[in-house]
């Protein structure tokens, strides 16, 4: 073991417990994580001995929904393998569950420490581990380089923030990706990132982003139809997707003054994360608004005014339903999350000033014109009036404008594919 990672797993050791407590401590509003903690210290179920391993992860609910059509693809191509999804997060578990079902065998990840890393290797026994979007773990990927282990990282990004702050370990992160077979990333940018930490130029393949393919059933829209007999077909909706603590405030404030000129706007806000269900709620009740939660399986009122989105794996539905939608974590600095959830359905998307997550995505919307980027809450509201305020036939072009952009962007799952074949 070299020295960094010695150093690392060392610290790691140390700081165990203390993670273990955070765990607990974060368990009191989401009880999912106390559950399941031995998986997290590498004591995974065994899988059905009559078939190998695929491993992939996705470390929460964006990642998870991201990877749903190469999971599909991947279900599909290698009926012979068993597929192991793992996330960190219960969001990620449940977002994977509801998705899959019974397709796939779930567990969370391990804490990255040798020894877990190596029970957890003994019980999977992995033929391939696809990691998507950016995980770098040292003792994992000198774990599958030891074992000959195909090791793929998907959909690969690094923004400039993050760049900066692995350059800080360069020694240890350069030996950490030196471990992996293939690093496919998605923009001409994350593949410079990637080289300025000491990956090898030959192990980078340009593929895009698998964002872009997305896929969305007829049955999404359908059900989208039946909510909007629920609270009238005619009303304009807007959807705060992906919010986080700081953005409900900004975007209730918001929601009082655009209903002073569209009096029947209804508004569907959708927490990024369950524990904050019951906070937001309490913010909505408040607000004077005729509130109801999606959670209580109610039909929706003809005359409410705010619906709560507290539901898993739904955020397509809501986008289907809207006229309008807001993409949180872009008001507070997280960096965004994924637009073409709702550029594919053809919905208008407005962001907030801080999308650094998603650099590769923004700039293209941007420029057709297909979604924008304003630096705060009056910007933002006089967006939302302009996009309310368009034709029916502006509307339909819009929608088109949307489709065509998706289709030029779309064709990645099939490259990742390919090399997935390879490599089993």
């Amino acid at each position: 073991m070299s020295l960094p990672r010695l150093i690392y797993s060392a610290l790691l050791y140390f700081l165990l417990p203390l993670i273990l407590l955070r765990l607990l401590i974060k368990s009191r509003k989401n009880k999912g994580y106390r559950l399941r903690i031995t998986e997290r210290l590498g004591s995974v179920k065994t899988h059905p001995k009559d078939k190998k391993v695929i491993w992939l992860h996705a470390v929460s609910v964006g990642e998870a929904i991201a990877a749903k059509p190469l999971i599909k693809r991947l279900l599909q191509d290698h009926p012979d393998y068993a597929l192991l999804i793992t996330s960190t997060t219960p969001t990620g578990l449940a977002t994977v569950k509801k998705l899959f079902s019974n397709q796939v065998i779930q567990s969370y990840f391990p804490y990255d420490l040798p020894s877990l890393i190596q029970r957890f290797m003994a019980r999977v026994d992995p033929q391939l581990l696809i990691i998507v979007e950016t995980e770098i773990w040292p003792n994992l990927y000198a774990a599958c380089a030891k074992k000959n282990i195909p090791l793929l990282l998907v959909n690969a990004r690094l923004s400039s923030k993050s760049t900066r702050q692995y350059l800080r370990l360069k020694p240890l992160v350069s030996e950490t990706l030196s471990y992996a077979t293939l690093i496919a990333v998605r923009s001409k940018e994350d593949k410079q990132h990637f080289l300025s930490l000491g990956a090898s130029v030959e192990k980078i393949e340009l593929t895009g982003n698998i964002k872009f393919d997305i896929v969305v059933k007829k049955e999404v829209e359908k059900q989208a139809k039946l909510l909007k007999k629920q609270w009238g077909e005619k009303r304009f909706v807007w959807v705060a997707a992906s919010t986080h603590a700081g953005e409900d405030k900004i975007i209730l404030a918001i929601f009082k003054r655009l209903k002073q000129s569209f009096p029947t706007l209804l508004l569907i806000i959708v927490p990024r994360h369950p524990e904050r269900f019951d906070d937001v709620y309490q913010l909505l009740t408040t607000s004077h608004y005729s509130v109801q939660k999606r959670s209580d399986k109610a039909r929706f009122q003809a005359d409410v005014d705010i619906i709560l989105g507290d539901s898993m794996g739904e955020m397509l539905l809501w986008y289907a339903t809207a006229n309008i939608a807001f993409i949180g974590g872009s008001l507070v600095q997280t960096g965004g999350h994924n637009p073409l959830e709702a550029t594919v359905l053809g919905t208008p998307v407005i962001s907030g000033p801080h999308t650094f997550n998603f650099n590769d995505i923004y700039p293209p919307l941007c420029h057709a014109q297909i979604a924008w980027i304003e630096q705060d809450a009056t910007h933002i509201q006089q967006r939302i009036i302009k996009i309310l305020n368009l034709s029916t036939n502006q509307r339909r072009d819009y929608k088109q404008k949307c489709l065509y952009f998706m289709q030029q962007k779309q064709g990645v799952i099939n490259k990742l594919s390919a090399q997935i074949k390879q490599h089993l």
